[in-house]
């Protein structure tokens, strides 16, 4: 088959090589994939829509090679909405903005599976408007630690008045969701990140981490708080990630945390839950919150005197940060007294 015509938000568009199976484990394809997004427009966009994404590109399917791509090419439809967007290196480049789902197919059919989303919207870039707690299933982490951790992180943010909402990641782990009143830097939100990973930390030391170093994390989660920083994209709600079982990146209810099972959710199962029982971040937007609860933790914690936490090698050296070298490595460079 040469190509599909199909229609979203006014638009038509042509999905090429339709029949192509880019999920191996049912067979599904491109426009088995096409469907999907059609099928959770409206979460989609409620997540997603006016925000730059940045585009993991897999042109043979989920089995194939990949790419990142941050930067729209050149030939692209004159309708096509882009975002001025920076790299942690100060890069400049124009990144597509979801608008709407024609925007988010046109992607598709150049091979993008899911979408690594901002944490701000395109018309108003300086501003976060997402705190991300991203639990990471360290080697030796079990789900069930997850399901732990993200019961003391929805915890910990309700004793400071924050109402926070789950998803599953499509692969291991859990990220945990606060939508913000738009008035903080994304620096500010990346204090509050590292916040909540230091108290986690201090009140279940055997359950939780904030250890940057691998080699200090131990079988325990690592809340990576530099999900948070500036110009960082998180792999977003309602995509699809490239695995054999077309997995999802879901949303689910706090009772729903029991039992949720990550590899069930697919391209297959969560239309259908969708249409059944609908959004669970749907209330999310109705209510922005604030983030000086968070923010008076972070503080308290530079009042201790413990600084800042390690950023990622990209970024260059930031005010305050400690020396960038695993512990072990520091040791054997340090002169023998």
């Amino acid at each position: 088959m040469d190509g599909v015509v199909v229609e979203a938000a006014g638009r038509s568009l042509t999905i090429t090589s339709p029949d192509r199976v880019y999920f191996a484990e049912r067979g599904e394809t491109k426009l088995d994939l096409v469907r999907y997004y059609q099928a959770v427009e409206a979460p989609l966009l409620r997540a997603m829509g006016g925000r730059p994404v940045m585009l993991q590109r897999f042109p043979e399917g989920a089995g194939g090679p990949s790419f990142f791509q941050k930067r729209v090419p050149a030939s692209r439809p004159e309708w096509l909405e882009t975002a001025r967007v920076a790299t942690p290196n100060g890069t400049a480049s124009d990144a597509l903005v979801a608008a709407d789902l024609a925007h988010v197919l046109w992607a598709v059919n150049l091979g993008c599976l899911g979408f690594h989303v901002w944490p701000s919207r395109a018309r108003d870039l300086d501003h976060a408007d997402e705190l991300r707690i991203d639990l990471d299933p360290s080697p030796g982490v079990d789900f069930a630690m997850l399901r732990e951790t993200a019961m003391e992180v929805r915890g910990l943010l309700a004793e400071s008045g924050i109402a926070a909402m789950p998803k599953t990641t499509g692969n291991r782990g859990i990220h945990v969701y606060v939508r913000l009143q738009p008035r903080w830097t994304s620096l500010q939100v990346r204090a509050a990140a590292l916040a909540v990973a230091r108290e986690l930390e201090r009140r279940r030391p055997e359950l939780v981490t904030s250890a940057w170093w691998k080699e200090q994390r131990g079988r325990r989660v690592f809340i990576d708080y530099n999900q948070n920083a500036p110009h960082k994209t998180i792999f977003g709600a309602w995509s699809v990630r490239a695995r054999p079982g077309a997995q999802v990146s879901t949303p689910f209810t706090w009772d729903e945390l029991v039992a949720i099972s990550p590899d069930a959710l697919t391209i297959a199962t969560v239309p259908g839950r969708v249409a059944e029982h609908g959004d669970p971040w749907e209330p999310m937007d109705a209510a922005p919150q604030s983030l000086e609860p968070l923010l008076a933790l972070h503080d308290r914690d530079l009042a201790a005197g413990l600084g800042d936490a390690p950023w990622p090698p990209v970024y260059p050296k930031m005010p305050g940060e400690p020396p960038r070298v695993a512990p072990s490595r520091a040791r054997r460079a340090s002169p023998r007294a």
